[in-house]
């Protein structure tokens, strides 16, 4: 079914077009969030045959309603829709829409197009924001596990004078640098970062990766200072990865350990794509320790973005791009059979024993099987954690049906399981996956990239 999308002030301030009274009206419901009634205006709009449609405004409308069917959670016609915008070869907002475009291929963890689109927008001259498209290009690229390749785009983006919070790509290039095990790189990124102004949170999350990143060059009295420096307004927690790098460098320095020789950044991005290691740093806060590919879609009537009292945020795209691939629950009936009698064998026969050796149903190795089969699955999850959590955790992980189990450390009501994944680009990457104990069996609570230094 084709339905319409958006366009430029210019444009809807020089509208010659069909019923400019109904389209106003249906702008109006789209800012109210009336997305239902914004869409069926628009599509008016678009089938009105008494008001021929101008040159631009036919890509005007589609990208509205490509919009609106981001709204309402149907990724399929809105790719259809911002096609149909892309054929008008008068419209002024093609790169906006090609944006779009890779946001929601992106949505749906196809990287592959969604790399496309962002290259085409970022091509179109017209384009007034091509950072962006960098930006999340860069995330694509290392969901793909192409470290190089998304430095490079995370790089371009924090270059760019039109950015105005470089902060986060170069957070992200400093992601990439160690994904290629440049640390000093990495903390040259870092340093760059702070020149800008940051929550404070963010700020802490800085260090603190500087932190990790002057641990993985074997400069552990710079380490604990950054950890410190990220620790000092008691107000940040370190995820587990970091925690084990400052123990590290602090057990080090008290040890004496000799300081590795400084040695100069390389500076360049030539070199080949290794499998990345690294997570992009979207959104860093103090509550958000994975980040998503996703952000807001563009609406060529707010100078390319939404209208800031409606702006579609990156874990509202993220909750758009799940719930239409979620997957229906089975085997409910089955499952609470089984548990029951596991609860049952536990209270007659030898409890201690199984709970100490780490035995449960689910396993630790079929609960992380699932997830890394559907980081989307709500049922592997545990109970504590709020939707958000789930998201961010999700967000984390590359789907891979095929992912090894390398190894465990357990303890009577917490496991780690380390976890060994394949990219769609084919390269590997390494996970810590927490779990906790929940009645017999095992629920994720946690997961974090494994990076090199943490397996020294």
């Amino acid at each position: 079914m084709n339905r319409p999308g958006p366009g430029n002030k210019a444009q809807e301030r020089n509208l010659t077009f069909m019923n400019n009274e109904l389209f106003q009206k249906a702008r109006g419901a789209y800012v109210s969030k009336d997305y239902e009634s914004a869409l069926s205006q628009f599509t008016e709009c678009l089938q009105d045959g008494e008001n021929p449609l101008e040159p631009g405004e036919m890509g005007l409308l589609y990208h509205q309603i490509g919009n609106c069917l981001v709204k309402l959670h149907d990724p399929e016609e809105a790719i259809r829709a911002y096609t149909q915008a892309g054929f008008d070869k008068d419209y002024d907002s093609i790169g906006a829409v090609n944006y779009n475009l890779g946001m929601v291929y992106a949505s749906q963890h196809d990287y592959e197009d969604a790399v496309d689109y962002f290259k085409k927008a970022i091509d179109d001259d017209k384009y007034p924001m091509p950072f962006k498209a960098h930006q999340a290009m860069g995330n694509a690229l290392l969901k793909l596990g192409k470290s190089a390749e998304a430095g490079a785009a995370f790089r371009t983006a924090a270059l760019d004078e039109r950015n105005p919070d470089p902060t986060r790509a170069l957070l992200n290039l400093g992601v990439c640098f160690m994904a290629l095990n440049r640390p000093m790189d990495a903390v040259a990124s870092y340093e760059s970062a702070l020149q800008f102004e940051m929550a404070p949170s963010t700020r802490n999350k800085l260090f603190a990766n500087m932190g990790q990143a002057y641990v993985s060059a074997g400069k552990n009295e710079k380490a604990v200072r950054a950890f410190e420096t990220a620790l000092a307004d008691k107000t940040y927690v370190f995820n587990d990865a970091a925690n084990v790098d400052y123990q590290r460098a602090v057990a080090a320095v008290a040890a004496g350990v000799k300081e590795v020789e400084e040695s100069e950044p390389e500076n360049d991005l030539s070199g080949l794509d290794v499998p990345a290691d690294g997570m992009p740093l979207q959104d860093v806060d103090a509550s958000a320790q994975a980040t998503t590919v996703m952000q807001a879609v563009q609406d060529p009537s707010e100078s390319g973005f939404f209208d800031p009292t409606t702006a579609t945020t990156p874990s509202e795209f993220e909750d758009w791009g799940q719930v239409a691939m979620k997957k229906k629950r089975r085997g409910g009936c089955l499952k609470f059979f089984i548990v029951l009698l596991i609860v049952i064998v536990l209270a007659i026969a030898g409890a201690a024993v199984v709970v100490t050796q780490g035995i449960g149903f689910p396993s630790k190795e079929e609960v992380v099987t699932d997830l890394m089969s559907n980081p989307a699955s709500e049922d592997v999850y545990a109970s504590s954690l709020d939707e958000n959590a789930r998201k961010q955790i999700a967000d984390t992980l590359v789907s891979d049906t095929t992912a090894t189990i390398k190894g465990d450390s357990v303890t009577m009501t917490t496991a780690k399981v380390y976890v060994e994944a394949t990219a769609e680009g084919g390269a590997k990457v390494n996970y810590e996956i927490n779990l906790v104990r929940e009645g017999a069996g095992w629920k994720v609570n946690g997961a974090s990239f494994n990076f090199a230094s943490q397996q020294s």
